[in-house]
C-alpha cells in the first residue's frame, strides 16, 4: 500500500463503463456495465408507470424516505434520498469541511473526482495487487478527516471485513463507505448500513445496479442527523423525481428485498462459473483473476489487455478497461457477471482473442 497526493496520473476519472457501449452498444454483448441484466422487472416498471399520472405535482419524498429508514431500522433523520450515489459524492465534497481527504483505491472514481472539483487536495491510499487489494486499516493516515472506501469494491470485487472498515472510524473523521453493490452480496455480509455505533459513518447505497435503474438515478445516504442536514442544505430543491421516489419505496419493500436476495445468490453462482472458466486459461496465457470476488463483476489481469479488449469488441463483447482506475494499469479488465450461456459465449470469444494475440 502507498499513500500519495493525487494528481490525475493519466487516469480519466470521468470514464465509466457506459462509455464502452454508448455508440455501438446495440451490436455488443455488454459485460462492461455493472447493471444487472434483464432489469427493471415488469412489476417495477408498472409501478413507476402508474406514477406518471402524478407528474403535475412536485415530488414528495416523505414516503420513500420513511421506507428506506424502516428497511435499515433507522429514524428518517438519518436518511437522505439522492439522484444516485454519484450525487451523494458531490454533496459530500461540497458540504463537508475537511482538510485531509483520503480515497482508498482502486475504487469507483467519482468520489475523488467530486472532491477535486470542489477544490480539495486528495490523497490516495493505493492497495496492491500482490496483497489481493486487501485493506490494512493502519495504512490510513491518522489525521485524515475524510476516508472513502468501497465495499464490495468496484472494480476489484474485494469484500473487506466490516470490522476492518469500521476500524477506520475516528472521532472527528468522516468515514464514507460506498455500498452500491452490497445488495448483490448474499446476506449482505460485511454491511455497515444501519449501524449507529460507528462514529462519523456515512453509508451510500444505490438502487440503480440491482434494479436496472441507472437511467432513473436513485440512491440514498445513511448517516448521522447532523451530516444529513448538511448534505440536505447542499441539495437543490426536489432533487429526486416522482418516478424515482416510487421506485425507491418499491425497491425496499419485502417483496423486492426477497427478490434481491434471490438475485444475489444467482449472481454468486454465475460468478463462480465465470471465475472457473477464467481459471482454465491458466498461467500459459498470463491471465490472473482477483479472488475471492464478491461483487457482480470480476477483475482480471493479462498481458496485452488493451489489444484483447479490442479483439473482444470485434467478436461482439464489451468489457471495461481498467487503466482509468488509480492503482491499475493497461493490463487490467473488469468483466460483469452474466448468465451462464452468456458467460460461455464470452469465454469462447476470450479464447479466440487470446489465440489471436490480443490484436
Amino acid at each position: 500500500m502507498r499513500t500519495d497526493e493525487a494528481a490525475d496520473g493519466g487516469h480519466d476519472l470521468r470514464h465509466h463503463g457506459d462509455a464502452e457501449v454508448r455508440d455501438d452498444g446495440s451490436a455488443l454483448t455488454d459485460l462492461a456495465v455493472n447493471v444487472r441484466a434483464d432489469t427493471p422487472p415488469e412489476w417495477l416498471r408498472e409501478r413507476m408507470a402508474r406514477s406518471l399520472t402524478g407528474l403535475a405535482a412536485y415530488p414528495d419524498g416523505r414516503g420513500a424516505r420513511a421506507a428506506v429508514a424502516a428497511r435499515h431500522g433507522l429514524p428518517v433523520e438519518r436518511v437522505l434520498l439522492t439522484a444516485g450515489a454519484a450525487e451523494a459524492f458531490v454533496l459530500l465534497a461540497r458540504a463537508l469541511d475537511v482538510r485531509r481527504p483520503v480515497v482508498v483505491h482502486p475504487q469507483f472514481t467519482e468520489p475523488e473526482a467530486a472532491l477535486r472539483d470542489a477544490g480539495h487536495t486528495v490523497e490516495r491510499l493505493v492497495l496492491r495487487a500482490e496483497d489481493g487489494f486487501r485493506l490494512d486499516p493502519a495504512a490510513v493516515p491518522e489525521d485524515a478527516d475524510l476516508v472513502v472506501i468501497g465495499n464490495p469494491t468496484n472494480p476489484t470485487s474485494v469484500l473487506h471485513p466490516a470490522s476492518d472498515v469500521a476500524r477506520l472510524a475516528r472521532p472527528g473523521r468522516v468515514l464514507v463507505v460506498d455500498e452500491a453493490f452490497m445488495d448483490a452480496v448474499p446476506g449482505e455480509r460485511e454491511a455497515l448500513a444501519g449501524r449507529t455505533d460507528v462514529p462519523g459513518l456515512v453509508v451510500l447505497r444505490s438502487l440503480t445496479k440491482t434494479w436496472g435503474l441507472a437511467g432513473l438515478r436513485i440512491g440514498y445516504v445513511l448517516a448521522g442527523a447532523g451530516t444529513i442536514r448538511a448534505l440536505e442544505r447542499a441539495q437543490p430543491l426536489w432533487p429526486v423525481s416522482t418516478p424515482a421516489l416510487v421506485a425507491a419505496e418499491a425497491c425496499v419493500s419485502p417483496r423486492a428485498l426477497a427478490e434481491a436476495a434471490h438475485a444475489a445468490h444467482r449472481i454468486a453462482a454465475d460468478r463462480a462459473h465465470l471465475v472457473a472458466g477464467l481459471r482454465e486459461f491458466g498461467c500459459s496465457d498470463g491471465l490472473r483473476v482477483v479472488e475471492p470476488a464478491a461483487g457482480p463483476f470480476v477483475l482480471i489481469g493479462l498481458p496485452r489487455a488493451a489489444g484483447v479488449r479490442r479483439s473482444l469488441r470485434r467478436l461482439g463483447f464489451a468489457v471495461r478497461r481498467g487503466d482509468t482506475f488509480p492503482g491499475l494499469g493497461e493490463e487490467w479488465l473488469r468483466v460483469a457477471v452474466r448468465d451462464r450461456a452468456t458467460v460461455n459465449r464470452f469465454l469462447q470469444a476470450l479464447d479466440r482473442a487470446l489465440t489471436a494475440g490480443g490484436e
